[in-house]
């Protein structure tokens, strides 16, 4: 006896199921984030780090072993809050100001994982090592990948992410030196930055960077001092450039240093931006590993940056969110 037509379509309709799952934005889970509020220094801390004033410090925590490694921050002009991690995490809060408009904590706290482009969740290793964070102006969100270097483009970071045209040269960067750099600038031209190696440029130290104009990148550098790093940017509404740069020894610690580029305006192949220094935060200040800044314009008009920090999943580091108010210099 042959097969009905309800059992012929049986696996098609298997399949059909299948991908219909794996197109669907995988969904967002409350995260039971703890926000504790911490200073700035250990010993009377100063109020202001050049034209950066603190407004709040907080250390965060959540009871799962997958908290932690953010790399990547944003922050919209509703103080809406979005990360990535190392893990192929997102996460999204909203910032909680009083009324002077001090950081006291985190509300409606969620978070979840980033895609492929059938929807599948990213497989924890080289796969999953989101670096770098930037919003286009119609709202698509633009993730940089470490280990394997790519960016993928998620109209929501629930939902699958599409491959973008990479920077030429990104595949030949090291493994552990990718595009930890990642902004939108108002004009919406994104602004790409290698994190390795040196580039033989005259007079000092240089990283790849790239300019998007359209669908196409323009190469040309990034100027950085010894022994610092660049590991992410805000774009401001100036169309200037905020850099967070980091070092590392094993005798120091941690050291932060945060530089501005000026607007930048149009640019040729082999651009050189030169940045410069805004603030550092050093011992006696709350070091620690931050890897993502962000900027924004609240509603009162004030100009506020916020970083945070990547623990690297360690039991010995934490995941710490700092905010400040950019005064003009």
């Amino acid at each position: 006896m042959s097969a009905g037509p309800a059992a012929r379509s049986g696996p098609a309709c298997r399949i059909l199921l299948a991908l219909l799952l794996w197109a669907m934005p995988l969904a967002a889970e409350p995260l039971a984030l703890r926000a504790t509020p911490a200073p700035l220094g250990y010993d009377n801390p100063p109020a202001c780090l050049g034209p950066l004033c603190a407004l709040g410090v907080l250390q965060l925590s959540a009871p799962d072993d997958l908290f932690g490694g953010w790399s990547a921050l944003h922050l919209d002009s509703t103080l809406r809050l979005t990360a990535v991690s190392d893990l192929g995490r997102w996460m999204r809060a909203r910032l909680v100001l009083d009324g002077a408009g001090n950081l006291q904590g985190l509300a409606d706290a969620q978070w979840g994982r980033l895609s492929d482009g059938a929807g599948r969740p990213l497989p924890r290793g080289r796969l999953a090592d989101s670096e770098s964070l930037a919003r286009l102006p119609d709202g698509t969100w633009l993730v940089g990948f470490e280990r394997w270097h790519r960016i993928r483009a998620y109209r929501d970071l629930s939902g699958p992410g599409r491959f973008v045209a990479p920077p030429p040269g990104l595949e030949r960067l090291p493994a552990n030196g990718g595009l930890e750099t990642l902004t939108v600038l108002p004009d919406g031209r994104v602004l790409a930055i290698a994190e390795e190696p040196d580039l033989p440029v005259a007079g000092g130290r240089a990283r790849r960077a790239w300019i998007r104009d359209g669908s196409r990148w323009i190469e040309g550098s990034y100027a950085v001092p010894e022994p610092f790093v660049p590991v992410d940017a805000a774009a401001l509404p100036d169309g200037g450039v905020l850099v967070l740069e980091r070092r590392f020894s094993l005798f120091s610690g941690f050291g932060t240093r945060i530089a501005r580029i000026d607007p930048i305006g149009s640019l040729a192949p082999g651009f050189r931006l030169a940045p410069t220094e805004v603030a550092r935060i050093e011992s006696p200040l709350i070091t620690e590993n931050y890897e993502g800044i962000a900027a924004t314009r609240d509603a009162a008009g004030r100009l506020l940056v916020a970083i945070i920090s990547d623990d690297n999943l360690m039991a010995l580091q934490r995941t710490r969110l700092l905010l400040f108010r950019l005064d003009a210099p």
